[in-house]
């Protein structure tokens, strides 16, 4: 009813593409017969895929498969699913973006909006692979790490931290085991600064480890110090 809603009046259906998944799963798909061949659609348990200008019906089957048998939250699935496009064949002009949009209820940053992922790729001979690197680098910034995955900010991680203040930063204190006040505040600073604030855990002293790790290979010079 909704597809109808929306093709009925209008004048220049031939020329549309349009698929629709409901809350419940349901898809439908719909292509003009004036949309440039190759095009058409598929339609699955919670996803429709259409495309026009394509090398084939080939494009569609494997990006709705791919979504199909991907492992992950949506945006990975839908990642997969141009992948997999891409690899059938895809654009019959070549390729050149990418975009990714996913809405969520106050997804966004500090939950200002719904736009839980929102990136895009607008001129590169390598479109889906750099958007693969915005989500990935979406996942560090915005992530959370299950409980097994958080390191307490004590013994090498508070030597390695300090270390890495003491280098980059204004703290002059101590290379220690524990974090004493003055190091936690120059560690607040730092990681505000990096714009990790959403992955460490002051209150309870944790540090989530992609992002540890990720310090660690953002600031090779200091790893590479002889321990205290």
């Amino acid at each position: 009813e909704a597809l109808a809603a929306l093709l009925d009046p209008d004048p220049q259906r031939a020329q549309r593409q349009i698929g629709l998944v409901d809350a419940k799963g349901n898809a439908a798909t719909f292509t003009g017969e004036a949309c440039l061949a190759w095009a058409g659609g598929r339609t699955g348990a919670g996803y429709a895929v259409q495309g026009n200008i394509l090398r084939g019906p080939e494009v569609v089957d494997a990006m709705g498969t791919a979504f199909e048998r991907a492992h992950g939250d949506l945006p990975q699935r839908l990642l997969e699913a141009l992948s997999a496009g891409e690899a059938a064949g895809g654009d019959r002009r070549g390729r050149q973006s990418a975009a990714l949009y996913v809405a969520r209820d106050g997804g966004g940053y500090a939950g200002f909006n719904d736009r839980w992922i929102d990136y895009r790729v607008d001129d590169d001979p390598q479109p889906i692979p750099r958007l693969r690197g915005l989500l990935d680098l979406h996942r560090l910034y915005f992530g959370q790490s299950p409980p097994e995955d958080k390191l307490p900010l004590e013994g090498e991680v508070a030597r390695r931290l300090t270390r890495l203040l003491r280098r980059h930063a204004s703290f002059t204190g101590p290379v220690a085991d524990q974090l004493d006040p003055a190091a936690l505040k120059a560690l607040g600073e730092f990681i505000g600064r990096e714009n990790f604030e959403d992955r460490v855990d002051f209150a309870g002293r944790l540090i989530d480890r992609p992002v540890f790790e990720h310090l660690v290979m953002r600031f090779p010079d200091w790893t590479a110090r002889a321990r205290p």
